[in-house]
């Protein structure tokens, strides 16, 4: 029979598709359950038609295929407060405090005590978004039980990513309150929080999670360029939320067409000038090139973007004379848009916003202010947290420091370029 390998052990395949694994030299249980072949493809060729209530039963058989005990899938809740289970009789579990948590936060395993062995908690991670942890219970956590926790969790998370897509009922698992039209309306239209390369990766937050009416951010990837832009649509309405739904279908359109950074902005323009004349949103437009570190952007009335190096801000570095906002253009500026360039270094970040972040008052009136926000990014980065993590945080800072009572929307993307990685 021939040798194969799982983690650096030896394992023997036998006759009936059953691949038998011994301990590795360090354990003291006894043979690692075996994992049978034909009963884990045949799971995998149910996964493809498998309606996503029945995802949380087909986790538990993938475990058992694997030789693992048990496997719960938990979803992380629009505002990233709770994991919630996709079993309905189980309860939410906190983000903060708990091992579960800890798992989603760093985005490494962590095995807990359980009263007949062991859970370990997995992040489900599509790419570089964080969709939530799995529990795998185990007898004992050795290194092959280890990959294989981590193997059913990159399948699970590839599973949610595709289902997700056309399910009412995941979405509704991830909410824990009712969302309001607008909110609904523009959440249709927004891409997962945060995407990436080897070279470089972007994420957002947007709040209130389900009130939103104007903000809305894009990012995408297209080969080794890296595609980002924030908006901020006049008004707190169901018309501003259609007016950066516009903005950002426009803006795909362009991009899948081959159009470059002018005519982006450009058929932006066109489009809310077309279809919503008396409505417009100020916004930032960017185009990373991820090999050469060549950033160019158009700033359409909106703050401008803030270049963080060396763990400090450079002042005024991507500021550029003010342009009308998208959808003025037409009739305030005909003609193109200026677009700016600038060569990033490794390890540069860049910063967009909404005036709604630096405008946040406390009890007292007192604004959250540019200062705050980019010592909160800067010190938490300098700690080591991930960007989507310091985002996370910063928002959660953003909405205690108001006691919750949001008087705009709130809207933070930021990208960082790391050609070494």
């Amino acid at each position: 029979m021939p040798d194969v390998r799982e983690a650096g052990i030896g394992v023997r395949l036998g006759t009936e598709g059953v691949i038998s694994v011994p301990d590795p030299p360090h354990a003291s249980a006894g043979l690692v359950t075996a994992v049978d072949e034909n009963r884990l493809a045949a799971l995998i060729t149910e996964a493809q038609t498998a309606l996503p209530f029945e995802l949380p039963a087909l986790a538990n058989r993938g475990a058992a295929a694997l030789g693992l005990e048990s496997a719960l899938i938990y979803l992380v809740d629009l505002r990233q407060r709770l994991l919630v289970p996709l079993d309905e009789a189980l309860e939410p579990l906190p983000v903060e405090g708990s091992s579960a948590g800890w798992a989603y936060r760093t985005l490494s395993p962590r095995v807990a005590d359980a009263h007949d062995g062991s859970i370990v908690w997995v992040p489900l991670v599509d790419g570089a978004e964080r969709l939530g942890v799995l529990a795998v219970g185990t007898a004992l956590p050795d290194e092959v039980r280890m990959r294989r926790s981590r193997m059913l969790a990159d399948v699970f998370a590839m599973l949610i990513t595709s289902k997700r897509a056309y399910s009412d009922w995941l979405a509704a698992r991830a909410r824990t309150a009712t969302m309001a039209l607008p909110a609904e309306m523009l959440r249709a239209f927004l891409p997962p929080h945060t995407v990436g390369s080897r070279r470089c990766v972007s994420t957002a937050v947007l709040e209130p999670a389900y009130d939103v009416a104007g903000d809305a951010f894009d990012h995408s990837v297209v080969k080794n360029v890296l595609h980002t832009m924030i908006l901020d649509g006049m008004g707190h309405d169901l018309t501003a939320g259609l007016t950066t739904s516009v903005a950002m279908a426009a803006a795909r359109n362009a991009r899948r067409g081959g159009g470059d950074l002018a005519d982006i902005v450009g058929s932006i323009d066109q489009a809310l000038a077309h279809w919503l004349p008396d409505h417009f949103c100020t916004g930032v437009v960017c185009r990373l090139d991820a090999e050469t570190g060549v950033l160019r952007w158009v700033n359409c009335g909106h703050p401008p973007p803030l270049l963080i190096r060396a763990e400090r801000v450079l002042d005024g570095a991507l500021d550029s004379p003010p342009q009308p906002p998208i959808g003025l253009a037409v009739e305030l500026a005909p003609g193109t848009r200026h677009v700016h360039e600038v060569v990033l270094e490794p390890g540069d970040c860049v910063l967009l916003y909404t005036d709604g972040v630096v405008e946040a008052r406390d009890g007292d009136g007192a604004e959250f202010g540019l200062g705050r926000f980019t010592d909160f990014i800067i010190r938490s980065s300098a700690a080591g947290q991930r960007p989507a993590e310091v985002l996370r945080l910063l928002i959660h800072a953003i909405l205690d420091y108001q006691r919750h009572q949001l008087r705009d929307d709130v809207t933070i993307l930021l990208f960082e370029w790391r050609p070494q990685q």
